[in-house]
């Protein structure tokens, strides 16, 4: 070609071009950005698209997914480690306890990159807000319930505190991230502009086409060393320096061999992206496979130039068709999804029927109501395990489930509140009777008296509870006005009950010998000796009424030797009980042995009732620990009673078993005396 047309051509080039540059150019108030999409207009690839006002429906929903695409190509150039954020599993937090959300927002922060998991800590704060702000309203309910005001309502949830903090740090980590992380973007901004303007001189430089294709390949290579950009430019500054490429590429038609080689090597490697984009169709996994075609068109984006004009519609069609493909499975996956979505609709409002339901019933009875309370739990964790419902309906679905659950609360509180009154009305009862103790405990009208405060005992057993601020309180008054009533009339009955004065003496004697008493280190001969105190013990008789501890006195000695003789409690109870049995099969007495059973019985019924009562007293501490002092004493006493009921028990097979051996040892003795007279 003669250098005379060579620079002719050249000049056209370079003429065509200032004018465009010319004719396009912004306000001096427009960055260096606005000037690159407004040179975007010339981009050959958009340019050759029809306007986005006559594109059919499917059109405009591949445009949608390839906007996608380029968005998130954008998030992940602002850090070649973003990708990841991809392989993090989004879990279904929506299933989660606050306390497991705050777990799984705990393992995130420490173990994941912050830029990555956004989106993973936006959920998990959005459904422990939800959560945290049902579980606040229910402990208001509850608090108001019991008499509080609204006003004076505090709670501190260690699980919100931990929450916060861990939220706190990622918000933290997450600024210093993006602090350090600006400056550096927006430097390469910068170098990426200016290489920009590089790009578009080198079709003004008056020098040798090899030398500006060299300087041109230079130029690819920095640009794609220049580091990562802020997001919000990055598909403009891609599609300004396309445009300048296709430019540079237009301007090397004067050297038609560079050309052709360039544009032939980017038309191979785009074949090969079109045949993996084709190869996506087959790929199981969906996530997968998306990510996979993100990464297609970051590479046809980025590290591919043009190709040849006649090439480029239909390498463009190409890949657009495989993108398509892809886009549709994508479509039939969150249909199938929106049916699922339904489905779990379903369920939960079945779930919300039910709540409501049991709302409308709630029990007028403690121990029903308490079943009642985890059968709505069961339901509440139900409801979070359904899964998601359609995003629509979403609010509406998470309002009629929390107004069914507040309304049981509701319920269950005034069934309380009025339980509450009833312990009121049965406090104020019992304080009458206790007037009526204190004043009847110093009378001197035994007959009248005594009538009177047997009547007032019998009455105080009917009464139910009261509130338990107060039960120990008024229970310790009444009984010692009873006691000392009670012990004014016994000590009046021992003054002229000379035989249990003297069982006293005889009593205290054996204690003091008792007391005294010291192990021989013989098990067998020291069992021996207290079975001898024991039967002493039983042979003394009654003592006046007022001095009757001396037995406690006599059994806690015992109680101590048989402890350092390793001698269970159920076993020194019988060893204790041993020498009564003797002594009634010694008597032979019927009605002896009839009134013993009878008693055992009687004492087995009271300690069965009395297990049952503190059980169900159990109850009303549902949701408290098991540190709480009320509590252990309750488990306490309970355990307590278990082991007198195993003891009375023991005591009634040994009664039955002396019974069957009299009355076995009678009929032998019937039988001989029959022979005999029969001889």
């Amino acid at each position: 070609m003669p250098e005379e047309k060579e620079q002719e051509l050249q000049e056209q080039v370079v003429e065509n071009v200032d004018v465009e540059a010319t004719e396009k150019t912004p306000s001096e108030n427009e960055g260096p950005i606005e000037v690159a999409k407004s040179e975007v207009v010339q981009n050959t690839e958009s340019s050759e698209k029809n306007d986005l006002s006559e594109k059919d429906d499917s059109e405009e929903e591949e445009e949608a997914v390839i906007e996608e695409i380029d968005e998130n190509n954008a998030e992940d150039a602002e850090d070649s480690d973003n990708h990841h954020r991809h392989q993090i599993p989004i879990l279904d937090y929506h299933s989660m306890s606050i306390e497991n959300l705050t777990g799984e927002l705990q393992r995130l922060v420490k173990n994941e990159k912050v830029q990555a998991i956004k989106k993973h800590v936006d959920g998990i704060k959005h459904e422990f807000d939800l959560k945290f702000q049902e579980f606040i309203d229910h402990k208001k309910e509850d608090f108001i319930a019991k008499g509080g005001n609204e006003i004076d309502f505090r709670y501190n949830s260690i699980t919100k505190k931990q929450f916060n903090e861990v939220y706190s740090e990622y918000r933290e980590k997450r600024n210093q991230y993006y602090k350090s992380l600006e400056k550096s973007l927006n430097e390469n901004l910068a170098d990426r502009l200016e290489l920009i303007e590089e790009l578009k001189g080198l079709i003004n430089v008056e020098e040798d086409i090899n030398t500006t294709y060299k300087n041109f390949k230079d130029l690819q290579e920095r640009w794609r060393n220049a580091g990562p950009i802020p997001r919000t430019h990055y598909n403009n500054v891609w599609k300004t320096y396309h445009h300048h490429i296709e430019i540079f590429y237009d301007f090397l038609h004067l050297n038609r061999e560079l050309r052709d080689l360039d544009f032939k090597h980017n038309l191979e490697e785009k074949q090969k992206l079109v045949v993996k984009a084709q190869a996506l169709a087959e790929e199981p996994d969906l996530g997968k496979a998306f990510r996979e075609l993100q990464t297609l068109h970051k590479i046809w984006k980025e590290d591919i130039g043009p190709v040849g004009k006649e090439h480029r519609e239909q390498i463009w069609e190409l890949f657009s068709d495989a993108t398509k493909v892809l886009h549709q499975r994508r479509q039939d996956y969150y249909k199938d999804l929106d049916k699922v979505h339904e489905q779990n609709l379903v369920k939960k409002r079945e779930i919300i029927a039910a709540i409501a339901d049991i709302s409308t019933k709630v029990s007028n009875n403690h121990k029903a109501l308490q079943e009642q309370m985890k059968e709505i739990e069961t339901l509440r964790n139900s409801f979070f395990k359904a899964g998601k419902v359609p995003q629509k309906v979403n609010e509406k679905t998470w309002s009629e489930f929390k107004e069914a659950v507040r309304q049981f609360n509701r319920n269950k509180n005034a069934f309380y509140k009025n339980l509450k009154k009833d312990q009121q009305d049965n406090l104020d009862k019992k304080r009458e009777l206790l007037n009526l103790a204190i004043g009847l405990k110093d009378s001197d009208d035994w007959d009248v008296a005594t009538q009177e405060m047997k009547r007032i005992q019998s009455e105080w057993k009917k009464i139910g509870h009261v509130p338990r601020k107060y039960s120990d309180k008024i229970w310790k008054e009444f009984k010692s006005a009873c006691n000392h009533y009670f012990d004014r009339l016994h000590a009046l009955k021992n003054a002229a009950n000379k035989e249990e004065v003297e069982n006293l003496t005889k009593k205290e004697a054996c204690l003091e010998r008792l007391k005294e008493f010291r192990l021989s280190g013989e098990r067998n001969t020291d069992i021996k000796a207290i079975k001898g105190f024991i039967e002493e013990w039983k042979g003394i008789g009654r003592v006046p009424f007022n001095k009757k501890n001396i037995t406690q006195k006599f059994n806690k000695i015992l109680d101590a030797i048989f402890k350092k003789l390793d001698v269970s409690r159920q076993e020194s109870e019988l060893l204790k009980y041993g020498n009564k049995i003797q002594q009634l099969a010694n008597a032979d007495n019927e009605r002896a042995i009839s009134n013993e059973r009878t008693f055992i019985r009687r004492k087995i019924e009271e300690s069965k009732t009395e297990i049952r009562q503190l059980e169900n007293n159990l109850q009303f501490f549902s949701n408290a620990s098991e540190d709480n002092p009320l509590v252990k004493d309750v488990i306490k006493r309970v355990e307590t009673h278990k082991q007198s009921l195993e003891t009375w028990k023991a005591k009634l097979k040994n009664l039955n078993i002396m019974e069957n051996n009299l009355n076995k040892e009678a009929v032998e003795e019937n039988e001989a005396k029959a022979s005999s007279e029969e001889e």
